[in-house]
């Protein structure tokens, strides 16, 4: 095996732990402080990035983060709300982009046929398709996002598209929050 081949093996080897240790720290993270997760919301447009980051970066313990940005855009400015659920979502993202930089081998045999597609997207049109599926609810991002770190896609580039597609998903949860909260709150007899 050539050196630089063993090289770059190793280093995608370390991101790809790196990215391991960082899932696993937020994880248990959430899980020792489960209790509080949805105070976090009382600390504002901080409760929204800090919820954002965490909801995105774990897949292993679900975080509600779309409850509580729908809940702080009834009470909060809907498009600040929005922005930092946005950046959150970002930073949170790029634990599924570290994983498939550094095990790309791995991220082939476990969805062989997703794999394939979404490699073929990323190859055609790749900058569309980081943005548009980031700006969805797409369950499925950390597969679009784990690709995308498997095939080199540049990080700078998924950032800012996953920022951008993310804080137009993150605004219109938010907006969906002002517009929705008080109905249903007027539905359970709660006034605000």
């Amino acid at each position: 095996m050539p050196q630089t081949e063993r090289r770059l093996q190793i280093k995608a080897w370390h991101v790809s732990l790196l990215g391991g240790i960082l899932v696993i720290a937020l994880a248990m993270t959430a899980v020792f402080f489960r209790d509080r997760i949805m105070d976090v919301g009382s600390y504002g447009y901080l409760g929204a990035f800090v919820i954002s980051v965490w909801a995105a970066a774990i897949i292993i313990v679900p975080v509600p983060g779309i409850v509580v940005i729908f809940a702080l855009g009834g009470i909060l400015n809907p498009f600040f709300v929005g922005m930092a659920a946005g950046l959150g979502e970002a930073i949170g993202e790029f634990t599924g982009y570290l994983a498939g930089y550094g095990g790309r081998g791995r991220l082939k045999e476990k969805y062989q046929g997703a794999y394939a597609h979404i490699e073929r997207w990323i190859k055609k049109r790749g900058s569309l398709t980081v943005f548009a599926s980031s700006a969805l609810f797409n369950p499925v991002f950390d597969i679009i996002g784990a690709t995308a770190g498997a095939m080199r896609f540049p990080p700078w580039k998924f950032f800012l598209l996953c920022w951008a597609g993310k804080t137009i998903k993150g605004t219109s949860t938010a907006l969906l929050g002002w517009w929705g909260l008080p109905f249903i709150l007027r539905w359970f007899g709660i006034s605000i």
